[in-house]
């Protein structure tokens, strides 16, 4: 009798799993419902593995699978193999589309963070007596590109701008900011754009001409560093670690997403380049399941606000980053007062800039 009410008991189960597989076959309302692969710049990693962000793609419908690469190299990429790219500016994604045989696709420009230079402080207090950037508070202020660049023409080295005297002895050779690979990377290849536009007395180089005259100087700022990181990733991490480089080029999001996660900025002093080019991350549809994708990240009020959490600014929602790092200001300038704003180089002349600038 037992025998046979245990087996009458495991029917009566499995029909039960059945009959709930049944009834709850459906998915959940929410659940992702199409997987998308992409390739990305480094400085979005953080975003796209967000616990956050993940539920909220996954509410649109989405899972996202990223790769990073540096965004001019995206275009040497089997992008066939990928549903869209996401450069850090709108400069490669002519080539992406190009090379991925979707030229004319629809991009979306959903946000955006200009460049930075963060400095230790010591460092810009240096820049600031010799007249090479200007202090708007203890950890902000503006680097000075017109006698920043004449001192890396002339190979400045601290200890000069010091007077010979060694008060920093972390402060030692050569005067330079710390670039990724303008040949591959975004943020190296912007920096090249901005320094060699004011090189060319504030015009944007153009010609071959104008190659021949900014790239001596291009040169020197690339030379100097030694070994060329392929990310912003890097170099910001080691400076925030303590090590690395007395200046670093790194994006304004990477401070405003330390700062908002109350992260310990350490010896941070923020310089914005008083000449910038804009870095509008574009996202290039690939595939047609990546098509709407783009558009999501720049008008969904829960996705735009992780956005904002990870110190970008929203193209449509420059307002919300303003007020989401208004507890920062001692660190950030949300206005961009003061800075000018210039076009990029064709990608052309600014891959010429950029080979010479190695070569």
């Amino acid at each position: 009798m037992r025998r046979i009410l245990g087996i009458a008991l495991a029917v009566l189960l499995v029909g039960g799993v059945i009959a709930v597989i049944a009834i709850g076959g459906k998915k959940p309302e929410g659940t992702a419902t199409k997987t998308v692969r992409g390739v990305i710049g480094s400085e979005k990693s953080e975003f796209f593995r967000d616990p956050d962000v993940v539920k909220a793609l996954a509410d649109k419908g989405y899972t996202v699978k990223t790769e990073t690469s540096g965004s001019w190299a995206m275009d040497q990429l089997a992008l066939k193999e990928f549903d869209f790219a996401f450069p850090s500016s709108s400069e490669p994604a002519t080539e992406i589309e190009a090379a991925a045989g979707v030229k004319g696709a629809q991009n979306t420009k959903p946000f955006f963070s200009p460049l930075v230079v963060i400095a230790r402080s010591n460092a810009a207090k240096v820049l600031s007596e010799h007249g090479l950037a200007k202090m708007t508070g203890k950890n902000s202020g503006t680097l000075l590109l017109g006698p920043f660049l004449k001192a890396a023409a002339e190979d400045k080295k601290w200890q000069e701008l010091q007077g010979g005297t060694s008060a920093y002895p972390e402060l030692s050779g050569t005067v330079f900011v710390k670039t990724t690979d303008p040949t591959t990377s975004n943020s190296g290849a912007l920096f090249l754009a901005t320094a060699s536009n004011v090189a060319n007395s504030s015009t944007v180089v153009s010609d071959d001409a104008g190659i021949d005259r900014t790239a001596p100087l291009m040169k020197k700022l690339i030379s100097v560093q030694g070994a060329l990181e392929q990310s912003t990733d890097g170099p910001f991490r080691a400076f925030i670690s303590g090590s690395g480089e007395p200046l670093i080029l790194a994006y304004e999001s990477q401070v405003a997403s330390l700062l908002q996660q109350k992260q310990d900025p350490g010896d941070m002093v923020v310089l914005y380049p008083d000449t910038t080019v804009n870095s509008p991350h574009t996202f290039v549809p690939i595939s047609e399941k990546a098509k709407e994708l783009g558009s999501l990240l720049a008008t969904d009020p829960k996705l735009r606000s992780l956005v904002v959490r990870h110190g970008f600014r929203p193209t449509e929602g420059v307002a919300e980053f303003t007020t989401a790092t208004a507890p920062h200001a001692a660190y950030l300038n949300s206005g961009l007062t003061g800075i000018r704003q210039v076009g990029a180089p064709t990608v052309k002349v600014l891959m010429a800039l950029a080979a010479r600038a190695k070569g």
